[in-house]
């Protein structure tokens, strides 16, 4: 019986072993793949399961490929379900691929509310989270550069926590406010600053992020009416899921330093020019002095970043919660500058019960910025340039030295017998303190409640509220000795506080009738007042710099400022959007603002717009056209405002101290006098802006492509108009200006393979034409901002009106009447030919707007691994390199750029570079205007995922390089800069700004 089992057994085995043996042999299987139309799909993935191995469906759907006869095969393809089929020793295979409505259900946030994809009427651009934090990045302008068509922004100082400007289809004031509006979680901050300003916008953790949508056109931005002219950037930040509790680590550390330096004379060059210049021979064999100090890399360094993330997602079905933590540090590349932020975000969600919902956004931060001083906005004065540490390094002659023996500063008035006095040892401005602390709150609790089917009442409270701390001080020690008094060391003290408080209730109502029709409406009421006030204390001479800032008692003579000003906004907003058949939408939308700071004759303002789409895809003669995933046509008109530019209390006549104190009985009395006439129809500036844009999927959504063209028209601009001195006022602050603004944007994304190894491209481009419609109430036609940059009408913002440079005045040449030319020096060229040179002579030589900008990224992964590669670039701008002006011209006592060793000389009859010259001036030409076009590679990360494990769900780690080269022929340090920040007049002007760095870091992160 034993042996009959037995054999039994064995022959179980053996048949098993036979059949397991059939089915693992190969077999090839062909066969097709159809949509749930019965349309052949090209480029769909097949693959084995469990491996690496696959093939694409030809232009026919069909495919053939070998495999084991008990594998199991997965049909996938973009903007379909997954299909899972076991091969059974079949040699055919036919397969119907199901649409995956997730594609069409895809949500975008639009303000007040979300909408699906399909049904977005205006312009609208989307940013993954995981984008923005792609490179490392202080803030949130940062991560969306030439990520969005349409949108330029420019990281105008490398400084840690530095300024960026932002512009939404170019510049829209001239005067007020060029920046958009930021809706933080529902929370209105804006952005503004100078160059030597941390931006607010670095107070909030860009890792916090979920998703940013930037609303371009007047429909997608009209819901925020007199806020909305410059566009709008709505930022969700993450919010708890239901489920297990997941802890997140994400961080990493690398190091940074600076591009590029400027190639200076060495020593021994400076002391030969010396000598010309003096004509003393101080230097008696200036070849023996050799290279010299490089003190550009006295003051730049190697700096390390880093920033770590623990955060913590989870929640049941009726309460979710999103915490973090962070920290962000960032050391500059230039000695003496850092940025720190500690920030922390909190985000609850709890159902009552299925009709009531609360919840609260709490996001808080501290940032500490130390900052030195850069970018001078005087042009040509080399004595006013090296009052900034980037110009001081540039100039500091190479022949003396950065400190004494025992380690101090040396002042470089102790040096060469008190022969350079007048120039600064830049490690000077590195001791200077100036640390700005700033406290901020983002704070949102909501309550929502369903008062019966498709009627939703949300109520919202919002806070912002800052402070910020700034503490100055110019210590005694980096005076020359025989400079200090007892005026010497100077301080200052300054406390800002601004809080602002928002309401907003919104009614919200959606339903459907009859089987295609949908509609909803939304309706808002809000109501929001800001309050800000500041306190400054500056004093100077000081006994000694041992208590710096913190006991200015002590000072000899001390001066105190205050402000206060406050503000509200009331506004009502309606919004209709109208639904058919998915193939049909219809956007209305109207608000109405009224603000304190508006005239009394122009209280509230009233913003309307309109727009529509139409899915041509959903008509049947589009049906056959089976590559086409996709086709809607959009267009839209409407009426935006910008109250940016608007302080409190413009429209009013008001007095001021005018700074001049009186003796009145003996007594000292401070003067003070009207400062500004009231103007009743001071309002806010608006803009009227058409906008016609497609979208296009083809291949079953594999590829994308979006296109707008746009017309913006700007009018009430503020603008200072010039009144008669018998008026007792030299200027009225008025709408008296207008500009123009069109242009085209064309955004491309692209799967280009979607098995094994995985490649997806995005691009985009934006075309933008500006030109000034109107100034001064029509009363001239042109006006110079500074003595290179202009305002005229028909002309672009910010364009460059100089002289032409003509090279150098030679032997023998006559020199025309009213220029101060000399033989040697730097002549220029008589433009309208009556024989003398004056302000006449005096053309448009430049234009700071590019012809387009653009950015193109990359993505591939395969199996564990993951690239990805980011580059932006402008093109077809120009550059004042007015830094050249004051470092290209031999006047002495200062350092100068390179190329000014082949100066002109009797025995070097150059036509380019003057002769030295004591004490002599360049005049203002084009001789320094540059092409400013560049390419940057932005970043490029390599990132391998690391199997998982028991207790950790994932591992990934990365490198990344990120500015890692710049294409350009611009000379100076970074070719994405200007000296005045965000200006919308003075543009792309550089006079030694901190320059962008370059970094290499690692990181790792880690999901449990």
């Amino acid at each position: 019986m034993k042996k009959k089992i037995r054999d039994l057994f064995l022959l179980s085995i053996l048949c098993l072993g036979i059949t397991q043996s059939l089915l693992a042999q190969n077999v090839t299987v062909k066969g097709k793949v159809t949509d749930d139309k019965g349309e052949m799909i090209p480029g769909a993935s097949v693959t084995v399961k469990g491996s690496q191995q696959g093939t694409l469906t030809d232009a026919e759907g069909a495919y053939s490929i070998d495999v084991a006869g008990n594998a199991t095969l997965v049909f996938s393809f973009l903007g379909y379900l997954k299909e899972e089929v076991p091969v059974s020793n079949r040699s055919t295979i036919d397969v119907s691929l199901k649409t995956d409505t997730k594609a069409l259900e895809e949500v975008v946030v639009v303000g007040y509310g979300t909408q699906r994809k399909i049904e977005t009427t205006g312009s609208i651009a989307s940013v993954k989270a995981a984008d923005l934090v792609q490179t490392p990045v202080a803030n949130v302008a940062q991560g969306l550069q030439s990520r969005i068509a349409g949108v330029q922004i420019n990281q105008n100082t490398g400084s840690p926590g530095g300024n960026v400007s932002v512009r939404i289809r170019g510049t829209n004031s001239i005067n007020g406010s060029s920046e958009p509006l930021y809706v933080v979680d529902g929370i209105q901050i804006s952005n503004g600053g100078g160059i030597n300003d941390v931006s607010p916008l670095s107070t909030i953790n860009p890792n916090d992020i979920e998703s940013v949508e930037v609303l371009k056109d007047a429909s997608a931005s009209a819901i925020y009416g007199a806020r909305a002219a410059n566009g709008v950037i709505l930022i969700t930040t993450k919010r708890g899921k239901s489920g297990a509790t997941r802890v997140t680590y994400d961080g990493y550390y690398g190091s940074q330093k600076v591009n590029k330096m400027l190639k200076v004379l060495n020593a021994a060059e400076f002391g030969q020019l010396e000598n010309e210049v003096f004509k003393d021979n101080y230097y008696a064999n200036p070849a023996s002095l050799g290279e010299g100090v490089d003190w550009q890399k006295v003051i730049f360094r190697k700096a390390p970043i880093q920033n770590h993330q623990l955060s913590i997602n989870g929640g049941s079905e009726k309460t979710q919660l999103a915490l973090s933590l962070n920290y962000f540090d960032q050391d500059g590349t230039m000695r003496g500058s850092a940025f720190t932020r500690y920030s922390f975000r909190l985000n609850l969600d709890h159902q009552i019960n299925k009709n009531i919902k609360i919840g609260t956004s709490i996001l808080g931060s501290q940032s500490v910025a130390d900052g030195i001083q850069t970018g001078s906005t005087d042009i040509g004065n080399a004595g006013v340039v090296t009052a900034t540490v980037l110009g001081a390094a540039v100039g500091a002659p190479p022949t003396l030295q950065p400190y004494r023996p025992d380690g101090t500063i040396f002042p470089f008035g102790e040096q060469g017998n008190g022969r350079y006095r007048e120039v600064t040892n830049p490690l000077s401005f590195i001791e200077v303190l100036n640390k700005r602390s700033i406290k901020r709150v983002l704070a949102n609790l909501y309550g929502e409640v369903k008062l019966f089917k498709g009627l939703t009442y949300r109520a919202s409270f919002n806070l912002d509220q800052k402070g910020e701390l700034y503490n100055y001080y110019s210590p005694r020690s980096i005076v020359n000795k025989s400079d200090l008094t007892d005026a010497s060391g100077s301080a200052s003290k300054g406390n800002y506080n601004n809080l602002a408080l928002l309401h907003e209730s919104i009614l919200t109502y959606s339903t459907n009738f009859g089987k295609n029709h949908s509609f909803k409406a939304t309706a808002v009421f809000g109501t929001q007042g800001e309050q800000y006030n500041e306190n400054v204390m500056s004093a100077q001479g000081f006994p000694n710099d041992a208590t710096q800032n913190e006991a200015m008692q002590l000072a000899l003579t001390r001066t105190v400022g205050s402000f206060r000003s406050s503000q509200r906004l009331d506004s009502y907003m309606g919004r209709v959007n109208y639904g058919f058949k998915d193939k049909l939408f219809v956007d209305v939308t109207a608000r109405i603002d009224g603000s304190s700071k508006f005239g009394a004759n122009l209280k509230y303002g009233i913003f309307p717009a309109i727009s529509a789409a139409y899915r041509l895809i959903e008509e049947p003669f589009m049906k056959d056209l089976t590559w086409l995933s996709d086709f809607k046509l959009r267009g839209s008109f409407g009426l935006t405002g910008n109250a940016g530019g608007l302080d409190p209390y413009q429209s009013l006549a008001t007095v001021a101290a005018n700074g001049s104190n009186y003796m009145l009985n003996h007594l000292y009395a401070t003067g003070i006098d009207p400062s500004r006439i009231a103007n009743k129809d001071l309002r806010w500036e608006q803009s009227v802006q058409t906008n016609f844009g497609v979208d296009v999927s083809l291949l079953n959504n594999r590829i994308s492509l979006i296109a707008d063209v746009y017309y913006k028209k700007t009018e009430d601009l503020l603008f200072e108009k010039t009144l008669p001195m018998s008026s007792g006022y030299t200027k009225i602050n008025g709408n008296f200006a207008g500009l123009q603004n069109k242009g085209l944007e064309l955004a491309v994304n692209a799967r280009i393979l979607d098995g094994p190894l995985k490649w997806d491209v995005s691009a985009n481009t934006t075309i933008n034409r500006n030109k000034v419609t109107t100034l001064d109430g029509g009363v001239t036609s042109e006006r110079f901002i500074n003595t290179y940059s202009l305002l005229k009408v028909g002309e672009p913002l910010g364009i460059f009106k100089t002289y032409v440079f003509d090279g150098i005045n030679q032997t023998g040449e006559a020199i025309l009447p009213g220029y101060d030319g000399r033989l040697g020096g730097q002549k220029v060229k008589d433009m309208n030919g009556d024989g003398k040179i004056d302000a006449n002579d005096q053309v448009i030589t430049g234009n700071p707007n590019p012809k387009f900008i653009y950015g193109f990224s990359t993505n591939l992964s395969y199996k564990g691994f993951d690239l990805a590669a980011f580059l932006s670039g402008s093109q077809g701008n120009d550059i004042y390199n007015a830094s050249r002006l004051s470092f290209e011209n031999p006047l002495g006592q200062r350092n100068l750029l390179e190329g000014v060793v082949n100066r002109w000389s009797p025995t070097n009859p150059n036509n380019q570079y003057a002769s030295a010259f004591q004490a002599g001036r360049l005049p203002i030409s084009d001789y320094v205007m540059e092409d400013g076009s560049y390419l940057r590679c932005k970043n490029i990360t390599l990132g391998y995922k690391l199997p998982a494990f028991k207790g950790v769900q994932s591992i990934r780690v990365y490198v990344s390089a990120n500015n890692l080269f710049t294409v350009t022929n611009y000379s100076g340090f970074d070719p994405e800069v200007n000296t005045f920040a965000g200006s919308n007049t003075q543009i792309g002007v550089d006079n030694f700004v901190y320059p962008q760095a370059k970094s290499f870091l690692g990181g790792i992160q880690v999901s449990f």
